[in-house]
């Protein structure tokens, strides 16, 4: 395994762990601790943050260049996982479950259509 890859593995793990964790003791009720999961959650963001910019450098690949397609994407990124993440609320926090359901459909079709934008058909 090379160095860049195992940095990134061990660095992935502990941001998805720090951001799961955070995630779970934001959204369970039993749990009591919203804003201390919101911190761990946002500390689990920065350290996947920060391992994406430590595999481009080891990589070797130059930083990203923003133009406006860049922007757009990302944008267009958020919105899905939004459209995403309000289907799965709405099934398991209010309870509505058909349109959960068919939000979350959504949500992952758009989701999908991320693949073309980025790496384009061909």
């Amino acid at each position: 395994m090379k160095k860049k890859d195992f940095v990134t593995l061990l660095l992935s793990v502990v941001g998805g762990l720090l951001f799961s964790i955070g995630m779970c003791m934001a959204l369970i009720p039993e749990w009591d601790a919203f804003t201390p999961g919101v911190i761990v959650c946002a500390v689990g963001v920065v350290v996947l943050l920060v391992m994406w910019i430590i595999h481009r450098k080891m990589s070797g690949k130059a930083a990203i260049a923003f133009s406006g397609k860049t922007i757009a994407t990302i944008l267009y990124g958020i919105f899905s996982t939004l459209v995403f993440g309000a289907g799965m609320c709405m099934i398991m926090v209010w309870n509505i479950m058909v349109w959960g359901i068919v939000v979350g459909v959504v949500g992952i079709i758009l989701l999908l259509f991320l693949i073309p934008i980025c790496k384009g058909l061909k």
